[in-house]
């Protein structure tokens, strides 16, 4: 087994439903996030990351993934005739990012299932999982991070938040007890699924980024379907830790949850002021609202 992490599992195949009508026609994962598709910044953190080969699974209705990190001849094209040379080098930037393959989901039946029809792209190698709703603003990037952690412990990795108070009872929580040589790192015994805040084993929430080695895969295939017939990455995980040591790292960083509208519209204002060309613009416009 290869101990690199080259590849990186997009899961993109759900309906998008919080974010009707728009989601109708446009994948969630390509709604704007200032001037780029919400996907495209988790591409780039993976990119930055050291990964090499980009692995999206898709389902009915996401052909606009595929197109938009294709070349667009036609596109191109109009932009030379016209000399928008910079813009040209924007577009042409998009389709030169990575090494992308598809895969297609053909059911919903869960994020574990949709983990597990990379199974034969991923093969005998450690890999990481990002959710493109969780868009992540971190220098180093977030997956870069659990990388170091991953090179380090050897085990599989999920990034963690620290949540206080019920919001806790919205995501999955770790148990386990702090690395006393590293307080970002958690040696996880355990996790629960969207606890009441009285059961919640910590305040470590699992967040969208998945460093796991590939015996994953053969837990997953094992495990058994749930509520709709779904399979459930956080039970292959919780199968991988009676064989393998997990760790849940509190990274570096802020984390929007893109996949919710307020969520959406927190990242479009923070991205948008950190942009050189209409940070000072937007802000200015903030200021003079009468809020």
């Amino acid at each position: 087994m290869s101990k690199q992490v080259r590849k990186a599992v997009f899961p993109a195949g759900g309906l998008g439903t919080r974010f009707l009508p728009a989601t109708k026609v446009i994948p969630k994962e390509m709604l704007a996030l200032v001037d780029k598709p919400i996907i495209q910044y988790g591409v780039e953190e993976a990119i930055a990351s050291g990964i090499e080969h980009i692995i999206i699974i898709t389902g009915r209705g996401k052909a606009a993934m595929e197109d938009h990190f294709d070349h667009s001849f036609e596109l191109d094209a109009t932009l030379e005739r016209r000399g928008k040379h910079e813009l040209l080098a924007v577009s042409r930037g998009v389709s030169a990012l990575a090494r992308i393959s598809y895969v297609r989901q053909k059911e919903p039946l869960g994020l574990g299932h949709a983990v597990l029809c990379a199974k034969d792209l991923v093969g005998d190698e450690p890999f990481a999982v990002i959710l493109p709703d969780d868009v992540i603003d971190a220098d180093p990037p977030c997956l870069r991070q659990m990388i170091g952690v991953f090179d380090e412990k050897g085990g599989s990795v999920l990034a963690t938040q620290t949540v206080e108070g019920p919001a806790i009872s919205a995501y999955g929580v770790l148990a386990g007890s702090q690395d006393p040589h590293n307080p970002r790192i958690y040696n996880c015994t355990g996790m629960v699924e969207k606890p009441k805040l009285e059961d919640a084993p910590s305040k470590q929430a699992i967040i969208g980024r998945y460093v796991l080695t590939p015996r994953v895969f053969e837990l997953l295939e094992e495990t058994t379907p749930g509520a709709g017939g779904e399979i459930q990455l956080t039970d292959g995980i919780k199968a991988l830790l009676k064989e393998e040591r997990v760790y849940g790292y509190t990274f570096e960083g802020k984390r929007f949850d893109a996949g919710d509208k307020f969520g959406m519209l927190q990242a479009t204002v923070e991205f948008a002021l950190k942009r050189e060309d209409l940070g000072a613009k937007f802000r200015a416009y903030l200021k003079g609202l009468p809020l």
